[in-house]
């Protein structure tokens, strides 16, 4: 399991109370290349100081593993208020090693464990739910939000909005409020993208 931490400047961790925390799919694991979402999570932490952890996964029980080893053993784990998917999916999906699950499965998987947090998706995953699938999720393991992007746009990434997303967060809890200075400063990607939340 590839665990990567940003490394901050010691006085900057002490005062770091907001962490974002990545779970990238990967064709293997064993593969030690640095991808797009590592390099946005460090540009992240150099110019706006926000901390994360970076692990990969390939199979359903690395996925399983991480977010529980995080729930579980991870003594941050409150101050981690986005948990970040890059994951290819459809829109109520996620697709690890050319094998599907329902966004349901995965609610199942994590049920009450993802108190007051926020899973947000980069747009490697169309995520296109109806009221009742979100508020299924939501429920079931008890997050905050659920957010994520309509559209795919081949060859535009997410990675610009996403870091305003995080980097927003670390001023305002108020996850309305986020989404709203998102919209206003950000407009044109947000409606490109199609950014959306659920709660």
């Amino acid at each position: 399991m590839l665990e990567k931490r940003q490394q901050l400047p010691q006085e900057q961790l002490i005062d770091a109370d907001y962490f974002i925390y990545c779970l990238e799919a990967v064709h293997d694991i064993e593969t030690d290349e640095v991808t797009e979402a590592q390099k946005s999570l460090e540009q992240l932490t150099m110019q706006y100081g926000v901390a994360s952890i970076y692990k990969t996964c390939d199979t359903i029980e690395g996925l399983e593993t991480s977010l529980n080893a995080l729930v579980l053993e991870d003594h941050n784990f409150i101050d981690y208020e986005i948990i970040y998917l890059v994951i290819e999916g459809e829109a109520n999906s996620i697709c690890l090693n050319d094998y599907y699950y329902s966004l349901q499965e995965i609610a199942e998987l994590f049920e009450g464990r993802l108190q007051g947090k926020i899973l947000h998706f980069s747009n490697a995953k169309v995520l296109d739910l109806d009221e009742e699938e979100a508020q299924y999720f939501l429920d079931i393991t008890g997050a905050k939000g659920l957010s994520g992007y309509g559209n795919k746009c081949n060859g535009i990434t997410s990675s610009n909005l996403d870091k305003a997303f995080f980097n927003l967060f670390k001023d305002d809890e108020n996850m309305l409020d986020v989404v709203e200075a998102l919209h206003q400063r950000h407009y044109n990607l947000c409606t490109l993208l199609d950014f959306r939340l659920y709660y």
